[in-house]
């Protein structure tokens, strides 16, 4: 079945950032997210959820494991389990990115202090 953003289940997380389901099982989650300018996400890690994280537009910066790593529009990294992560969106431009995760990071997700 085709999906788009515009047809994908919808939810608002975080400082107004949105999300899409674009495939929502336990095995696999795919999600479009769309961040405003200057937000961000909070510090955390998954506990067997492995993520690949694909810029679409905009300069997204991801913190990994303490080191912040700058993402063009059609580049991506994954991160493995275990390693804390967070996202942000440094730039005065909104971004859009595709969060790949394997199995679902759902109730996977342990905050950072």
């Amino acid at each position: 079945m085709k999906i788009s953003k515009h047809s994908a289940e919808h939810y608002i997380w975080g400082e107004n950032c949105d999300g899409w389901h674009l495939v929502k099982n336990q095995d696999l989650s795919i999600i479009h997210e769309r961040m405003p300018a200057n937000t961000s996400e909070v510090k955390h890690y998954h506990q067997q959820s492995r993520q690949f994280f694909f810029v679409l537009s905009g300069i997204a910066t991801l913190e990994i494991d303490g080191k912040e790593i700058v993402l063009n529009p059609q580049e991506g990294i994954e991160v493995s389990p275990l390693v804390p992560h967070q996202m942000f969106n440094k730039s005065d431009h909104e971004i859009e990115f595709l969060v790949i995760s394997q199995p679902t990071s759902k109730g996977d997700r342990i905050l950072v202090e």
